[in-house]
């Protein structure tokens, strides 16, 4: 494993309300689960660190209601954090930056240009009244590009990469299967080269024979690309099948991580156990 990592993440929080004398009783919180019964405040992220390595597939797994897409919102800007410390490395403009520190402005350049994001609903991360290519295209120009035939090219590129008949490129995503408007979220996601890729629950949702095809073409394109990734799903077969390390979530916290396999056949902790042997 390489040793600079692409990106660390540091202590990050993320909390709905205000917190009370009930749970903020320093490093210890009295706590229901993620929840605080005196005053309703959502411990959604606590205490979250991990570093992401160039070329790795990092795997996040955890039930419905564990953090892990808040974390992914909080990391990608869609949400404000309530404390922590991300850095990127690879550009020396950020260099020992921490990014949730950054302007507006600098972010929307993260989001261009060293983010790609490929979100559960499809919805969120197409127009669907655009066409495929103008999807792509509108990526592209936030990332500055202004050459319209050189756009249209890429964008074909991509979209061929991702299994898009051309003679469809032109149709709005709306008319399209939820695999294929996947493949479109994946190529616009991928359009602006960036050296991350968030993936939020990507499949669900999805036929089994329509997510094995979607795996299958998000680990083509990490092999070919040498994108760093991280992939949150609440179903472990996806994790196993996708990552070379893996996080466990529950109510907010890491509770384990370690090689993929290392996780799948000794879990340690009690709620892993029971995510493995259901997957048996």
């Amino acid at each position: 494993m390489y040793e600079e990592p692409i990106l660390r993440v540091r202590n990050l929080e993320k909390q709905f309300g205000d917190g009370c004398k009930h749970c903020m009783q320093g490093a210890i919180r009295n706590l229901e689960k993620n929840y605080c019964p005196a005053c309703g405040t959502v411990y959604a992220c606590q205490d979250i660190s991990f570093d992401l390595f160039p070329g790795e597939i990092l795997g996040i797994v955890g039930e419905s209601g564990s953090g892990k897409s808040t974390m992914m919102q909080c990391l990608y800007f869609d949400a404000d954090v309530t404390s922590g410390e991300v850095y990127i490395n690879g550009e020396p403009d950020l260099k020992d930056q921490n990014i949730f520190e950054l302007s507006r402005q600098q972010k929307r350049y993260i989001r261009n240009h060293q983010y790609g994001m490929v979100y559960q609903n499809p919805v969120h991360g197409l127009k669907m009244n655009f066409s495929s290519v103008g999807n792509i295209a509108e990526k592209l120009i936030e990332a500055g590009n202004r050459n319209v035939s050189e756009m249209e090219a890429t964008s074909k590129v991509l979209l061929e990469s991702v299994h898009i008949p051309l003679f469809r490129m032109k149709e709005e995503p709306r008319n399209f299967s939820g695999g294929m408007q996947q493949r479109v979220q994946i190529a616009k996601a991928l359009s602006n080269n960036p050296p991350i890729l968030f993936l939020d629950e990507v499949t669900t949702g999805l036929d089994l024979s329509v997510q094995a095809s979607v795996l299958d073409l998000i680990k083509r394109l990490q092999r070919e690309l040498g994108i760093s990734m991280i992939v949150v799903s609440h179903d472990l077969a996806v994790i196993r099948m996708l990552a070379d390390r893996t996080i466990v979530m529950l109510n907010g916290s890491i509770i384990e991580e370690g090689l993929t396999d290392q996780i799948l056949e000794d879990p340690q902790h009690a709620y892993t156990q029971q995510l493995v042997y259901s997957l048996l």
